[in-house]
């Protein structure tokens, strides 16, 4: 692997950052007071290609790599420190990427070139209300009927209930298949017989939170992702793409604090001196960087991984490139987390308001410690399995 980055890759790099600089950070405070990331935010992401990038050009995506949808996950992560945006650039990054694998050519000119532009909303539908990390055992089914599927039940901890009803659009939504097997389906959320509820979060406020009703919702046929009664392992691979982007955007929130406690301890005086020169400070910001570095080399390894097998359908790496992002999901969270936790302290009690704005980091990245695309002991039992063999799964 080529660790430098080619001239287009710092070229793009370079002006998502801007972007994030000049558009995220001025709105970041009003994406999380007011609960929505604005369509001129929207708009201003499709221009530059930032909604669901690796999705080909034929239907309006970029055709990026995972290394360049990386690199973009972490500006956008730094960009807005809530993580509402990046929530949304990696919802549309890797499940449209499975759209578009996966997808009908009938689905995939329908939705995909709106969800590029903006103008539709793409998610994922996979946990229920009884839980959301035994998905073998969820219990929203669906059954054959002419032309169409019929589905029913519930799903809860969705994101971007209400963008996909304000905008248009729906979720990827993973049911059990009456007739055997699993099935993952695309359900625009217009449907009728849908239901929505929005749920209050602590952070992330500018992308809705909320449930999914379905009381036999019908579901084209065109709308069926891969081979009938397969969508299980459609959905991991999903999985294991997206979480490869939300450790990229939770790496984009650790640098970002970090740049703002340097900045900090640097003109802070106390007792006659910086604070960066009081070595509990200086040794604490040392570890904390060498920590991001760490796991932001990690991060590019798990993207390359991705482009060099599970991008191009080669599943003979398939335990590699599984360790590697389970091992950054488990990790940059927690890294993120503790690097926002601990630049807060530095501040004392200026930390903990909102005039310095680390409590957006707090409460957004929090989100990928309880389990947002999947948590933290779930990604242990995966490195576990991959480890010692399936035989020491705790679970049958």
């Amino acid at each position: 692997m080529d660790f430098r980055l080619s001239d287009e890759e710092e070229a793009f790099q370079s002006a998502v950052r801007k972007f994030g600089d000049k558009v995220l950070r001025p709105n970041e405070r009003a994406i999380d007071a007011e609960g929505r990331i604005p369509d001129a935010v929207l708009a201003e992401m499709a221009h530059l290609g930032l909604l669901a990038m690796p999705v080909p050009t034929e239907y309006g995506g970029m055709g990026a790599s995972a290394v360049l949808t990386e690199i973009a996950a972490e500006e956008v992560g730094r960009g807005d420190f809530s993580m509402a945006t990046a929530v949304y650039f990696l919802l549309e990054a890797g499940w449209g990427h499975i759209l578009a694998v996966h997808g009908t050519e009938e689905a995939k000119r329908e939705v995909l070139p709106r969800v590029c532009d903006g103008t539709a909303f793409l998610g994922i539908a996979t946990t229920e209300p009884t839980g959301g990390s035994d998905l073998a055992r969820l219990r929203t089914t669906s059954r054959k009927e002419g032309a169409s599927f019929l589905l029913h039940g519930e799903k809860a901890f969705v994101s971007g209930v209400e963008e996909a009803k304000r905008l248009g659009g729906g979720h990827l939504t993973l049911a059990r298949a009456e007739e055997g097997g699993f099935r993952f389906l695309y359900v625009p959320t217009r449907s009728d017989g849908i239901a929505t509820q929005k749920f209050e979060n602590l952070g992330r406020m500018g992308i809705s939170t909320g449930a999914l009703t379905y009381q036999d919702v019908r579901v084209p046929a065109k709308y069926l992702l891969g081979a009938d009664g397969k969508g299980f392992d459609i959905a991991m691979e999903g999985f294991t793409v997206a979480r490869t982007f939300v450790a990229a955007a939770c790496i984009g929130a650790a640098e970002r604090s970090l740049e703002t406690g340097m900045a900090y301890i640097r003109e802070r005086q106390a007792f006659g001196q910086p604070l960066g020169k009081f070595e509990g400070i200086q040794f604490e910001l040392v570890d904390l960087w060498t920590q991001v570095e760490a796991v932001k080399w990690q991060c590019r390894r798990a993207a390359w991984l991705l482009d060099t097998y599970t991008l191009r359908g080669d599943t003979s790496h398939r335990s590699e490139v599984t360790r590697a992002v389970a091992s950054v999901k488990l990790t940059a969270p927690q890294v993120a987390f503790e690097c926002v936790k601990r630049v807060m302290m530095w501040f004392g009690a200026a930390g903990y308001t909102k005039d310095v704005g680390l409590e957006l980091g707090f409460r957004g990245v929090m989100s990928y410690l309880v389990g947002a695309e999947g948590g933290l002991n779930i990604m242990r039992i995966i490195l576990g399995r991959e480890l010692l063999g399936r035989e020491f799964v705790p679970y049958k």
